[in-house]
C-alpha cells in the first residue's frame, strides 16, 4: 500500500480511536476503542456454548462422560454433560449441584475460584464433615487444605470415590481473558478402569482441553 493511502487510513483510525500515537517514536498502538471494542467482544464469549466441539472431542478421546459446570447460585453446577455411553451408568444431569470437599468438579472450584459466597459455602461444608465424622473442625480444614495445595500445584482436582462409591473424576479449570475461573471441565469414569494419577493420559487430555476452552475465552490472549 502506499503510504500516502496507509497515512489516510491511520489519520482516520486515529479519529476515532482505533489506534493512537506515541508522541516521542511516532510509533502507532491500538487507541482505547480498539481496546473497548476487544473487551466487549471477549465479555460476550459464552463458555457453555463454545464448550461443545471441545466436549465431544474429549469424550471421543478418552471415552468417558465428560461434563462443563460453573458456578451458580446455589454453587457448583453441571450444565452440559456428554455422556460416553459406557456400561456403568454416571448419575450426573444437567443442574446438578456438587459438593466442594468430596467431588473434583468442586474441589476445582475451591482450589481456583474466588468468590465470598463460595468461602461461607466450604465453611458450612467442612463443619458437616466435622459433625458427621466427629473429627475436628480444624483436622478436616487441614486435610482438605493439604488437598486443594496438591491440586494448585498440578493444575487439576481429581476425587476417588468420595463422592458416588466406585466413581472416580477428573476437573481441570477454565479461565477467562481476565484471568478468572470461569467454569471446569470434568470427567467420570469407574474405578479400575480410569486412571487418577496426577500425569495420566486422561490427566493431561483434561488439561488441553481446558486450555483450549480457556484460550477460545480469551485466556493469555491480553496482557497486564
Amino acid at each position: 500500500m502506499p503510504a500516502a493511502k496507509a497515512h489516510r487510513y491511520m489519520v482516520s483510525f486515529l479519529r476515532i480511536g482505533i489506534v493512537e500515537q506515541d508522541a516521542s517514536s511516532g510509533r502507532y498502538d491500538l487507541g482505547a476503542y480498539a481496546l473497548e471494542l476487544g473487551l466487549s467482544g471477549l465479555g460476550r464469549l459464552d463458555p457453555v456454548r463454545l464448550s461443545g466441539p471441545i466436549l465431544d472431542g474429549l469424550c471421543e478421546e478418552i471415552r468417558e462422560t465428560v461434563a462443563l459446570a460453573v458456578w451458580g447460585n446455589h454453587g457448583a453446577t453441571i450444565v452440559r454433560i456428554v455422556d460416553a455411553g459406557g456400561p456403568i451408568t454416571i448419575t450426573l444431569r444437567p443442574g446438578t449441584i456438587l459438593p466442594l470437599c468430596n467431588s473434583a468438579t468442586g474441589r476445582a472450584f475451591a482450589a481456583f475460584y474466588r468468590a465470598p459466597f463460595l468461602k461461607k459455602m466450604l465453611d458450612e461444608e467442612l463443619k458437616g464433615i466435622s459433625d458427621t465424622s466427629k473429627i475436628a473442625i480444624t483436622t478436616v480444614r487441614r486435610q482438605l487444605e493439604k488437598s486443594l495445595t496438591e491440586i494448585r500445584n498440578y493444575g487439576i482436582a481429581r476425587a476417588t470415590g468420595s463422592l458416588t462409591p466406585g466413581i472416580n473424576g477428573f476437573s481441570a479449570p477454565v479461565y477467562d481473558h481476565t484471568g478468572s475461573m470461569v467454569a471446569a471441565i470434568t470427567s467420570l469414569g469407574s474405578m479400575g478402569e480410569f486412571n487418577v494419577e496426577w500425569d495420566s493420559p486422561v490427566a493431561k487430555a483434561m488439561l488441553s482441553a481446558a486450555k483450549s476452552l480457556s484460550l477460545r475465552l480469551g485466556h493469555g490472549s491480553m496482557h497486564e
